[in-house]
């Protein structure tokens, strides 16, 4: 399939096409930076999410890769999740989910940035909508991941510093909330990696 790498969006309404040329450029220039299966993720799209604070994004790490890399992945993500089609979340969570971002950032900004990235609150609640799907199927494949007693008492004794004098009774709460943390992180991680194989994903130079 033969990608365009830069698509050209024309935003023209009745208001706009009234004022002077020199006024405003109803254009949006976006170029393509990846295609997964089929879906396109645009500059405007990664731009979007690094403004926005959407993704976590290690500092040493350039901004603008990363989260294309992390968009890439949700997209596979969330391909998988609509095979399974779960319940959509309430809207009292996408909501709560709009609302931390909005606080977080302003609405000046979120408004600024919006209307910069080509997008409008609703694609935006759109987002967030996703997001919590993606979730709630994570919990319900990978959430009953249980440590056996034997990695319980190995791990509070190679962390013990770190219980203070906590006994491993008074700790183990804790340690198995590391560890079922850390095995689930990892049995997600290989299950994307797995996804990643099995797509075909390109990206392309920026």
């Amino acid at each position: 399939m033969h990608v365009r790498r830069f698509i050209v969006r024309l935003f023209v309404s009745a208001g706009i096409v009234a004022l002077p040329a020199a006024a405003v450029r109803a254009e949006i220039i976006d170029r393509v930076l990846a295609v997964v299966d089929g879906a396109l993720i645009t500059q405007s799209d990664v731009l979007r999410v690094v403004r926005l604070g959407l993704a976590p994004v290690p500092q040493a790490e350039d901004p603008m890769a990363a989260t294309l890399d992390a968009l890439i992945e949700r997209r596979l993500m969330l391909a998988e999740v609509d095979r399974y089609a779960p319940p959509d979340p309430a809207d009292t969570l996408i909501e709560q989910a709009f609302e931390i971002v909005r606080v977080r950032i302003g609405t000046p900004e979120l408004e600024a940035t919006l209307l910069q990235t080509g997008a409008g609150v609703d694609q935006l609640r759109v987002f967030f909508r996703d997001d919590l799907r993606i979730e709630s199927y994570l919990r319900q494949r990978f959430g009953s991941i249980q440590p056996p007693e034997s990695e319980i008492a190995q791990y509070y004794r190679e962390h013990a510093a770190e219980f203070g004098q906590q006994s491993l009774q008074d700790a183990r709460d804790a340690v198995v909330s590391r560890l079922v943390a850390q095995r689930r992180a990892g049995v997600i991680r290989d299950w994307v990696a797995g996804l990643r194989r099995r797509a075909n994903i390109n990206v392309l130079p920026r």
